[in-house]
């Protein structure tokens, strides 16, 4: 009889004495966990930078454009007829449940100029309330007050991409820059939110709605705006608010029964439910061709070890002739397939880790590493040792020890 102990030092032994055979058998487990550890970092940072742009861009907004005008047959695009007003938002602010802020706003991108600095980048017409919609905080000086709207005062607030361009290391408080041509005094800065894809949050100018129409974008519209922005007090409050903005616009815009809107309303809430969707598509996909890395490792193993039974058969034979149990067979191999993948288990955690850390070094995306990945990867790489090595170790007890010592 053999007891564990003895078959242990036998199954490292053997594994000692074929160390290249071993590396490459455990090769296949090592790709397969670190491409489990590395993946559900790489997915885990995903999701967490996708909530986080989601969160810069204000959560729980629901987004009002005008409609679309066409001429000759060709529609312009949404938002190129001018149908919303300040007093639709004020209406909503006032009528529709479960709203915590509404800001209507213009934009058009603009140069902007200091000294002999010049920057071409979006400017908006907004009200305070806007600053709460998105999320923006003031960095440095002051919101628009009351009276700046009431009496289209020419001030403007900056985002850290335009402070940066126009006035360098310069203090911007207090400055006059020229929008166009029309002269502003920087009141405020914004704290900076960083970029979303392609687009730059802190390249933008904030002005007064009301100095923005009367003096530097003009309208035909008096009163006009291109959007009104609303952010509700939760997700829940979301839809209820929608579903009550788009009966206060209809009911303001006269709009019969068979009417079309002649608005657009988009649900961040909605937005963010798809791209969560999404992330979380995206990560079972990479699991699942992890997991197809680690079934081909397995593979990997039973067929060395297949091998491995073949090439010992006459030392099979005589650990029989001499008083081992098949129990005691079966167990060797099942050791030896355990050892090969718990050690490129192991490896492949370590190995999957410094993937990932190079990744985000190389991507500046971020990884996030839990505890639940690196045991499942070690308890799967175990479960694959013992299942793969299983068969093998079960033909090799089924020898017979005659005709196992007569192999060559």
């Amino acid at each position: 009889m053999i007891d564990f102990n003895s078959t242990l030092k036998i199954a490292i032994n053997s594994l000692r004495v074929n160390k290249m055979r071993s590396a490459l058998t455990s090769l296949g487990i090592i790709i397969g966990v670190a491409a489990v550890i590395a993946m559900l970092a790489v997915g885990g940072g995903m999701n967490k930078q996708v909530e986080s742009n989601i969160e810069s861009m204000g959560s729980n907004v629901l987004t009002i454009r005008s409609a679309t005008a066409k001429t000759g047959g060709v529609s312009m695009g949404m938002g190129s007829k001018p149908t919303l007003s300040v007093k639709d938002a004020e209406a909503i602010q006032k009528n529709a449940r479960g709203i915590e802020a509404v800001a209507p706003l213009m934009s058009s991108s603009k140069q902007a100029m200091y000294g002999n600095q010049n920057w071409q980048t979006s400017v908006y017409g907004i009200t305070t309330p806007y600053l709460i919609v998105k999320s923006y905080e003031i960095k440095e000086g002051r919101a628009f007050s009351k009276d700046d709207d009431s009496n289209a005062a020419k001030v403007a607030i900056i985002g850290s991409t335009v402070e940066r361009e126009l006035f360098g290391d310069i203090n911007s408080i207090g400055k006059t820059i020229r929008i166009g041509n029309v002269p502003f005094k920087v009141i405020g800065t914004l704290v900076s939110k960083g970029t979303m894809g392609p687009m730059d949050q802190d390249d933008l100018i904030f002005i007064p709605l009301t100095t923005a129409q009367r003096k530097v974008f003009g309208t035909d519209f008096p009163g006009s705006v291109s959007q009104i922005l609303a952010k509700a007090q939760s997700v829940d409050d979301s839809s209820i608010a929608q579903s009550d903005i788009e009966e206060i616009l209809r009911s303001r815009h006269n709009l019969g029964k068979t009417q079309e809107n002649d608005f657009e309303i988009r649900n961040s809430a909605e937005f963010q439910e798809k791209m969560k969707s999404t992330i979380q598509m995206i990560s079972l996909f990479l699991i699942v061709v992890a997991c197809i890395s680690l079934l081909v490792g397995g593979i990997g193993v039973m067929n060395i070890m297949l091998v491995s039974v073949t090439e010992r058969t006459k030392e099979i034979g005589i650990r029989l002739a001499i008083g081992a149990r098949a129990s005691d067979i079966r167990l060797q191999f099942l050791v030896e397939a355990l050892l090969l993948a718990l050690i490129g288990g192991v490896i492949g955690i370590f190995t999957g880790i410094v993937a990932a850390i190079i990744f985000s070094a190389i991507s500046k995306m971020p990884v996030i590493f839990t505890l639940f990945p690196i045991i499942l990867s070690f308890t799967f790489s175990a479960l694959v040792g013992i299942i793969f090595g299983f068969y093998p170790a079960y033909k090799a007890s089924l020898l017979n020890p005659i005709d196992a010592l007569r192999y060559e």
